[in-house]
């Protein structure tokens, strides 16, 4: 039986605190004049990249990626103290969708990679 991702969150988010932050990879968000930001790097085993930035309320982000691999991938946002996740999947190589920002706040996608062996990863975002 496959944990759904409610389940599993705990324990990915117990295991990215493991992480080396030091080793991650931490892109911030610089739009084009077309609203667009799309990035190509590897995420090492272990490792995660974090694409973040300010969004607007009301805000539409159409999101895609492709992976090498089967990574955690994630949508958050923090308030205080709570984290919330608009987005959740686990073990994918590839997802899209959209994200409406309900509320004004630094908006992070995120990948990690749990594997023994890096992933490369490309991913794209449309501001809408």
């Amino acid at each position: 039986m496959k944990p759904t991702f409610a389940l599993a969150l705990p324990l990915a988010l117990a295991f990215a605190l493991t992480l080396d932050v030091s080793a991650a990879e931490l892109v911030p968000l610089e739009w084009s004049a077309d609203n667009s930001f799309a990035r190509e790097l590897p995420v090492p085993a272990g490792k995660f990249v974090e694409a973040c930035g300010k969004l607007p309320a009301s805000a539409k982000v159409e999101w895609s990626f492709e992976a090498g691999g089967p990574l955690d991938f994630n949508v958050h946002f923090h308030e205080g103290s709570k984290v919330h996740f608009p987005v959740g999947q686990n073990q994918v190589a590839r997802s899209s969708g959209t994200l409406d920002a309900k509320v004004a706040q630094d908006y992070c996608w995120m990948w990690t990679n749990t594997g023994t062996a890096e992933a490369s990863l490309r991913f794209h975002l449309a501001r809408r």
